[in-house]
């Protein structure tokens, strides 16, 4: 069977070198245990912070061994009472064709009225993101303007349609005609910026949102965060969720100083991981779902096949060559 291992670590954008596909022996499930086969796995951005060796809110993925992330498995050999052959379980697993675990810290899925994918995305960390970071931190209200970075993406995706079931006017940014179109007609966002296209981001979002921007969720910071906060209105939140256009940097970035905005308009910033609020993921999942079995809520993604192309799907993130969710079907 194959594994896929981190060869070296990325200098700037990620390439194929970067990973190695180890040859090793299918494991077999000692008492306690299953024998579980990968067939989807979700490549994030996130993924590619753990590849600096350096101290974050999670330990770095060690050189020439497994790479991991969010994974749907099936059970297809199990010495565990609580399992049986055919039952499907997501959770951190390692990028493997087969491999076993005790699965402590994994759960039980159900793919006959959802796909099993969806586990990956708009009811998994993907959604939960969304949820908590908005409803959280963002504390939206009726009648606000939420503006949305990296709306046609898998998180920003998720926002936008949760701000408009709250009630929001909801303005989204993203990176070409077709996804704009996306956005506006799939997912109900009011407005989009086609930032290819657009020159100056803050000129473009007061035109879209001419009484200001009340709660901005950021996927991507860098210059269109400072977009944002030239147009951010008093008691404004932010929302830092991630910053994609700076994962690949090689130096340090610099940009305008935020203090000043942040006092004189009591904005509150903040940023957060997910799992802050794993007490809470059933509560989550559970809004997720209804919003999702009532049709108010719905998902997109990009699924590509074979096991060998993961490190490739990964790769294409940084391109935006997704829309939606990300994943790989094995």
């Amino acid at each position: 069977m194959k594994t896929i291992v981190l060869k070296s670590r990325p200098k700037g954008t990620p390439t194929l070198e970067n990973f190695e596909f180890i040859e090793v022996d299918k494991p077999q499930p000692k008492d306690g245990e299953v024998l579980l086969k990968a067939r989807y796995v979700s490549v994030d951005p996130y993924l590619r912070g753990r590849m600096r060796d350096e101290k974050s809110y999670i330990e770095p993925f060690k050189l020439n061994e497994p790479v991991s992330s969010a994974i749907v498995a099936e059970v297809v050999e199990t010495k565990h009472k609580e399992f049986e052959k055919g039952d499907f379980l997501t959770g951190m697993l390692e990028w493997k064709e087969f491999q076993t675990s005790d699965a402590k810290n994994l759960r039980k899925v159900d793919g006959s009225k959802v796909p099993l994918s969806a586990y990956l995305g708009v009811l998994g960390m993907t959604g939960l993101t969304a949820y908590f970071g908005l409803m959280d931190i963002g504390n939206p209200q009726e009648g606000e303007t939420l503006l949305v970075s990296g709306a046609a993406g898998a998180v920003g995706s998720i926002v936008g349609q949760i701000g408009k079931i709250k009630g929001l006017k909801v303005v989204g940014i993203a990176g070409s005609d077709e996804k704009i179109n996306l956005i506006q007609e799939k997912f109900n966002f009011d407005e989009g910026i086609n930032y290819s296209k657009t020159d100056d981001m803050t000129a473009a979002i007061k035109e879209l949102a001419p009484d200001g921007v009340d709660v901005y969720f950021d996927n991507v910071g860098s210059y269109t965060l400072d977009a944002a906060m030239n147009n951010i209105n008093r008691f404004g939140r932010v929302i830092n969720c991630g910053a994609i256009s700076l994962y690949n940097e090689t130096e340090k970035p610099t940009g305008p100083r935020l203090e000043t905005t942040i006092v004189k308009k009591s904005i509150k910033m903040q940023g957060f991981i997910v799992r802050n609020y794993e007490s809470r993921f059933k509560e989550g999942i559970q809004q997720l779902s209804q919003w999702l079995a009532s049709g108010e809520l719905t998902h997109e993604e990009t699924i590509v096949d074979g096991f060998d192309q993961i490190p490739k799907a990964f790769i294409d993130l940084f391109d935006g060559k997704n829309t939606g969710k990300m994943v790989v079907k094995i």
